[in-house]
């Protein structure tokens, strides 16, 4: 279900400074299927069976690279185009970035993220991981001004706003009936995480028993979040520093004329109903945009 010109959350693309760990630990931990490796990338994805939904880039430092966002059609995609003229926003590049996709275009949006737009994203046949998420889910970014980046969302790219945490200390906005496609929570314009689909909570414990064998630990949860989603929840830090979720049961919601719903900043109820968290430590990890668009050779 949507009703913009977004349909649904594409896809990620991090810049790594060690590709290699990188798309190891996806594998080995997050539970990708490795789809294609190029000069100097590796493509991954779900159980969904797509190109990709999570691409790294080799780099010489970890970045952002870019956001895919599939468009609901061709209209939706030409929509895009035009409103990004009309904002004046910078056009990245007028064909897509990566292969696997058959038309699209990227824009520099705010506190220097791109995005990509794009349409009709070819299928994989392959066996996934007994470990796998079934999907790529969404993404959480720490702008300076979330107010703004909210704006953005909504007038450009047709999402709607599910909460507002605070005095504009926070954002949900969705895309479609799952309550967040992008969160926005205030920063120092990173992306701190992006955030797969998984069945059960079951999927989380032995999400935290392979970081324990691996030699390393959960950074939050299993928790469950408040009014942001309902969903049960945990946390872990990747290579390049980005922080990955896993999550199951995420509210969905079906009224596209549904209020707005307002949340304190005063409490973390929002954030965790089963325990208490370091929001410091929690926050501190993230990566920033890149300054220099990288694509796949």
């Amino acid at each position: 279900m949507s009703w913009g010109a977004i349909a649904r959350m594409g896809y990620v693309c991090l810049h790594s400074q060690d590709l290699t760990a990188a798309g190891d630990h996806a594998k080995s931990i997050l539970g990708l299927t490795e789809t294609l490796r190029t000069g100097n990338g590796i493509f991954l994805s779900s159980a969904a069976r797509l190109h990709h939904e999570l691409v790294y880039l080799d780099a010489p430092s970890n970045a952002v690279g870019h956001f895919g966002l599939v468009a609901a059609d061709l209209n939706g995609l030409d929509s895009i185009r035009l409103r990004v003229r009309e904002a004046g926003l910078r056009v990245v590049a007028e064909t897509p970035l990566l292969p696997g996709v058959a038309d699209g275009f990227s824009f520099e949006g705010p506190e220097g993220f791109v995005y990509e737009i794009y349409v009709d994203m070819l299928s994989q046949s392959y066996v996934p991981l007994p470990h796998r998420p079934e999907r790529y889910g969404h993404i959480n970014l720490h702008p300076k001004n979330p107010t703004a980046y909210a704006e953005f969302l909504v007038k450009i790219l047709d999402f709607k706003i599910s909460d507002v945490i605070g005095d504009g200390f926070g954002y949900f906005l969705r895309c479609n009936s799952e309550h967040h496609g992008i969160a926005l929570i205030t920063g120092r314009g990173t992306l701190h995480h992006h955030a797969w689909q998984v069945q059960s909570l079951v999927q989380l414990g032995e999400l935290g028993d392979r970081l324990w064998e691996a030699g390393s630990r959960l950074l939050m949860g299993p928790v469950r979040h408040g009014e942001s989603g309902r969903n049960i929840a945990a946390y872990y830090v990747e290579p390049t520093g980005a922080v990955v979720e896993l999550y199951a049961d995420m509210r969905h919601i079906y009224d596209d004329n549904a209020p707005v719903n307002h949340m304190s900043s005063a409490t973390i109820d929002w954030a965790t109903q089963w325990s208490k968290y370091d929001a410091t430590e929690f926050r501190s990890h993230g990566v920033l945009p890149t300054t220099e668009i990288i694509t796949s050779r």
